[in-house]
């Protein structure tokens, strides 16, 4: 047992008034400084060092007056309205609006029937808001009068996006209360838990809109952060609510109860918590911002969440004293445990059940797990776009009209960024075989007349594809145009050109995180068997939890891949067909290995301090089992029906995160914790506790649930 912890959680439900206002005033404060200081959040998808970076670097260098945000309006209706008056008055409105440097004259496809305009504006999406969509929305009301479909994408017109409702957050409350209610049959253990969760969600929200002062959050992160936060406060404060009543019904005084759960199971939570700080935390190594900053906002609040677990959890347990138990409970009088109340549950059934044929019950769930990661073989990694987005969104209707009008490839335009040297003749030279090596590449439908600026110095051409931004063509184009292109243009010339636009910088994402997932799945993993090892003394628990781990995460992948990959999964979750958001494995990996620590944590500290106990190996597990399976199961369904929320929101990122982080918690806390760690721990047994003197002296002690040591395997001994 912690003894700090024990302290702290009895004093703060001892002085739980005192406790639960300074956790307010903080949370206030951290919030309104954040308010006063923090800068927004932002969406720079740049990778450091690669070829889309330079070309974006080197357009905001010497083309600063398109350095700000755009917008395209597109026209789509009668060839005689799409060219007529009605169009014309919505454009000359657009150009007085503020901030608009200038609009294009309407660019009309072969048919007539689709047109478009490009709005520049000089400021950047975030500084211009919501604001800059709303004038446009207003100023097309003549083109619309006439009969015109009028839509719209780019920049100004997502970072105006409406909120949509919190459904995600709604479900996800909705169920924990169902299944709290269940778990608890106690109204107010139901609603302390939710309280304590909030307390910690609330923390980490103000702190990361303080931490926007400082560092560009992703827009997407504040969402994530929250889909992880909800599910791993409630989990935390569940935990220890679970604890602190069991000691409540054996007799002990609230503010002892609470000191006790915090002693014990306080240090799981600050120990899961720690794992999956550390797992996330590993995004920012990866050398990709975007997703170490998104890393960066979920750590934070998984870390607030944890810490108000162990403070304000206690102070609100102090408040409701013994009426955290169910009346029927509070009935029976104390010093007799719920468990022993009653004779063999469901869960010691099942456990007795795969202790007696462990090696067939491992091989079960191995084979289950193993089946829902087959179709991981086939993933691809890409980008969602503006066709991937619902088709009641104006982007997805511009989207759509464009490639109707101009072609599939019209949607994602490549540019080629060009530093022309000081010689004219050079400079022509250069310009001229680009231009005319990128009409003769293969997948190219046109190449724009190059753009020069006004020091000379430097020019674009944009080159647009046959083919759809996330076919595999137009990676390939990518590809050509660096290495066959660019280098016979440019050869002695003293241009510089690098490819750039959306289409090649999320190309690009997604070869530094094809490069980099390897190294960090083994950082992560090497950092999380150390923290195990200390924790639970044994060098075989950390390397099988790894492997359940991997398990777990690889069935996710599978079925993300399946959900959208796939025609029948797309058409499931009403989305089109998409490759997998290139850093989402990345993401996914660095998430769920954490979290699946959080239910490993709490089995095996409790299978450990069984085994400590009594000795016996077999009955430890079937205990533990018992012990903690509706606890883990209320958790884990309340996780997934959080997680599972997410999947209504409309960002691609959002809902793949959400059903994947929703398949490996129903995974784990069913095929791994119910069968497979059961099943190898029982076949492993004493086998499983056992650690080398060397390594016991190097290794820090964490000490888990108020378990006694376990002895080290002389040296030498076999593990």
């Amino acid at each position: 047992m912690s003894i700090f912890l024990s302290r702290l959680g009895s004093a703060a439900a001892r002085h739980w008034r005192r406790t639960l206002v300074i956790s307010v005033l903080l949370i206030a404060g951290v919030g309104t400084l954040g308010g006063a200081l923090g800068a927004g959040f932002v969406d720079d998808y740049r990778t450091p060092g690669v070829d889309s970076t330079r070309a974006q670097e080197l357009l905001e260098q010497r083309f600063p007056q398109v350095s700000g945000a755009d917008a395209q309006i597109v026209f789509a209706g009668d060839p005689e309205a799409v060219s007529g008056a009605g169009v014309q008055a919505a454009l000359k409105a657009v150009a007085g609006q503020p901030h608009v440097t200038g609009v294009s004259e309407p660019q009309v496809s072969p048919d007539g029937r689709v047109a478009y305009a490009t709005v520049q504006y000089d400021r950047p999406a975030e500084d211009l808001g919501p604001d800059a969509r709303e004038r446009l929305e207003g100023a097309v009301v003549p083109a619309q009068d006439a009969g015109v479909e009028v839509s719209m994408r780019g920049m100004a017109i997502d970072i105006g996006d409406e909120q949509a409702a919190p459904v995600g957050e709604l479900i996800g409350v909705a169920a924990a209360v169902l299944l709290l209610t269940i778990l608890f049959r106690s109204v107010v253990a139901m609603t302390l838990t939710l309280v304590a969760a909030a307390f910690g969600l609330a923390g980490g929200m103000a702190l990361i809109g303080l931490a926007s002062a400082g560092v560009d959050i992703p827009t997407v992160a504040p969402t994530v952060a929250m889909m992880l936060g909800l599910g791993a406060g409630i989990d935390y404060a569940l935990f220890l609510t679970a604890r602190h009543r069991e000691r409540l019904a054996a007799g002990e005084d609230p503010q002892t109860a609470a000191g006790r759960a915090n002693g014990t199971s306080g240090v799981a939570v600050l120990t899961a918590g720690a794992i999956v700080v550390v797992a996330i935390s590993g995004l920012l190594a990866v050398g990709i911002p975007f997703v170490g900053r998104m890393g960066l906002a979920a750590g934070v609040v998984v870390a607030v969440t944890a810490v108000a677990a162990v403070t304000v959890m206690p102070a609100l347990l102090g408040l409701a004293g013994r009426r955290v138990l169910g009346r029927r409970e509070r009935r029976a009088g104390t010093g007799v445990t719920p468990a022993a109340r009653r004779g063999p549950g469901l869960a010691e059934r099942w456990a007795r059940g795969v202790a007696r044929r462990p090696v067939v019950s491992a091989l079960a769930g191995t084979a289950i797990l193993l089946a829902l990661s087959a179709p991981v073989l086939g993933l691809r990694l890409g980008q969602p776009d503006d066709g991937t987005k619902p088709a009641s969104m104006t982007q997805k209707v511009a989207y759509d009209r464009l490639a109707e009008g101009f072609g599939a490839g019209f949607n994602g335009p490549l540019v080629l960024a060009v530093a022309l040297p000081a010689d004219t003749a050079d400079a022509d030279g250069a310009l001229a075989r680009l231009d005319a090596g990128a009409k003769a590449a293969p997948g190219v439908a046109a190449v724009a007349r190059p753009v020069i600026n006004e020091g000379g110095d430097a020019a674009t051409l944009t080159v647009i594809p046959r083919t759809a931004p996330q076919d595999e063509a137009t990676s390939q184009l990518v590809s050509h145009l660096r290495d066959e292109v660019v280098p016979a243009a440019t050869h002695g010339t003293g241009a510089v050109a690098h490819v750039g636009g959306a289409t090649a910088t999320f190309e690009d994402m997604a070869g530094r995180v094809s490069e980099r997932l390897p190294v960090f799945i083994g950082v992560v993993v090497g950092l999380s068997l150390l923290l195990l090892m200390a924790a639970f003394r044994s060098v075989v628990v950390p390397l099988v939890s790894a492997a359940f781990n991997l398990l777990s995460i690889g069935a996710a992948y599978g079925v993300v891949t399946l959900a959208f990959q796939t025609e029948t999964g797309a058409s499931l979750l009403g989305v089109a067909e998409q490759p997998i958001v290139s850093f989402i494995p990345m993401f996914m990996f660095a998430i769920l290995f954490g979290l699946s620590m959080d239910y490993n944590v709490f089995l095996l500290s409790r299978v450990r301090e069984e085994y400590v106990r009594s000795g016996d190996a077999r009955a430890a597990v079937i205990h533990a089992v018992d012990r903690t399976a509706g606890v883990i199961g209320t958790a884990g369904a309340i996780m997934t029906a959080v997680f599972l929320g997410f999947v209504t929101e409309s960002d691609s990122i959002v809902k793949m995160m959400g059903l994947g982080l929703a398949t490996a918690i129903a995974v784990d806390v069913t095929v791994v914790r119910m069968l497979l760690a059961p099943a190898v721990l029982t076949w492993l047994g004493d086998r499983a506790w056992r650690l080398p003197r060397w390594l016991d002296r190097l290794l820090p002690h964490i000490d888990l649930e108020g378990s006694a040591p376990l002895k080290a395997a002389p040296e030498g001994q076999s593990l």
